[in-house]
């Protein structure tokens, strides 16, 4: 299956796009050029007609969003960009801002315009110290080319964008934890409502977005919405990446349409599929925090109605693989391992919960299982936990357990019995 570039237009010219020359003479800041000619309103209105739904995870559609942000109430209105890219198996926006950062850079220029907004912020993952250092110097490049500053936005309208840095915290990529830790506190989810729409960062009306799903708005404003919507199904049109990896042979990022591409396709085709011999168990195609499918959902298209269809999600896009050496319980442990660690501590169902799943999990694959006990216990834990916090990581935390004791349940009750073998070191190294 071809990749089809959207965001990934470095692709299309088959070099990085990191100087502002190098994207102008593609074609950059033409969709900010088309937006800027067209009034506020117009422009979210293109935003609805794209049908573009949010890249990070949640799949709201962006348009919507953009308008429940309330206007003339005497407070500034804030964009913020959500590159704190820490979902397991993630790592698509990493590549935008290594090899694209411009188009992000204009992406939310176009979304500024829309709201009324004078400064936006991208809040940047703090592992990600090599590509903060290249967006710094695209910001720059950009605030002396003239696209930001005091006339960005033509007729007077001055435009800014910030660049923070993170500490590494899961957690804030959850928008309210993002927000508080862009005010200076402690990254922990706020009660909603209010929403961040209406009283975001200090309290203004605030658009909170994606790295994928801004970059998709110049190509949009330039080509047009109505070009965006007939890419895919009518409920899931344009391009998403996926990341690839685990047991495949060429793991990487791969940009498809959205309906038209297979998950079989994606890990087949393009990802070059497994080692000789191997079968493919179990496939997390949106991230870890989505629930786990088998072998017999591969046909499924990717997009986000099929997905829910056969008991997942899109999410992220993070699509991780395992083959049938892999044992799932441990694969469930390692991931309990993580939430557990991620957790703010501040909703006691996750806190506590998040750690009972880690240990639970954890005496089954070493062996010390309390068999079938174990197995009710953890059926029992999911409804204490799941729906009843202040944000979506314990939900995350549970679903991929909860679907594959579903999924595979023969081998929980085995290895809550017997524990779970060390797997064993691959004998043949994956190549691409």
């Amino acid at each position: 299956m071809p990749e089809f570039h959207v965001v990934y237009r470095h692709r299309e010219y088959g070099r990085p796009l990191t100087t502002l020359a190098e994207y102008t003479r593609v074609g950059g800041f033409l969709g900010l050029r088309d937006a800027i000619a067209m009034s506020s309103d117009d422009v979210l209105y293109a935003f609805h007609r794209s049908g573009l739904r949010g890249r990070g995870g949640a799949g709201f559609p962006m348009g919507r969003k953009a308008s429940f942000l309330p206007k003339n109430t005497g407070k500034p209105t804030y964009v913020v960009c959500n590159a704190d890219e820490s979902e397991p198996g993630t790592f698509k926006d990493r590549e935008i801002i290594e090899q694209n950062p411009f188009q992000l850079i204009e992406g939310i220029a176009i979304a500024a315009h829309a709201v009324g907004c004078e400064r936006a912020y991208i809040y940047i993952r703090g592992e990600y110290e090599a590509q903060a250092t290249v967006l710094d110097a695209a910001l720059a490049e950009t605030r002396e080319a003239g696209h930001l500053g005091p006339d960005a936005l033509g007729e007077g309208r001055p435009f800014d964008i910030t660049l923070y840095r993170g500490s590494g915290a899961y957690i804030c990529g959850e928008e309210t934890a993002l927000l508080e830790s862009l005010e200076g506190k402690r990254g922990q989810p706020r009660l909603k409502p209010p929403f961040p729409a209406v009283a975001g960062l200090y309290g203004c009306p605030t658009l909170i977005n994606n790295v994928e799903t801004l970059a998709a708005l110049p190509p949009i404003m330039h080509r047009g919405p109505d070009w965006y919507a007939a890419l895919g199904p009518e409920k899931s049109p344009g391009t998403k990446v996926f990341s690839v990896s685990g047991h495949v042979l060429r793991p990487g990022n791969y940009e498809v349409v959205l309906g038209r591409t297979t998950l079989r396709e994606l890990i087949v085709d393009m990802a070059g599929g497994l080692r000789p011999g191997r079968q493919v168990k179990a496939v997390w195609p949106g991230g870890s925090s989505v629930p786990v499918i088998g072998a017999g959902s591969l046909d499924v298209p990717l997009d986000y109605e099929s997905l829910e269809g056969v008991g997942t999600f899109l999410g992220s896009g993070g699509c991780i693989v395992m083959d049938d050496t892999g044992c799932i319980v441990r694969a469930c442990h390692r991931l309990a391992q993580f939430y557990r660690h991620e957790s703010c501590g501040k909703c006691t169902p996750c806190r506590e919960g998040t750690g009972w799943l880690e240990n639970i999990l954890g005496r089954m694959v070493e062996g010390r299982g309390r068999g079938d006990d174990d197995i009710r216990m953890l059926e029992g834990l999911f409804g204490r936990i799941s729906g009843r916090t202040l944000c979506a990581l314990a939900d995350g935390a549970v679903m991929p357990v909860q679907s594959a004791l579903e999924l595979f349940r023969d081998e929980f009750v085995r290895v809550a019995h017997e524990g779970s073998p060390r797997p064993a070191p691959m004998t043949e190294a994956p190549v691409g």
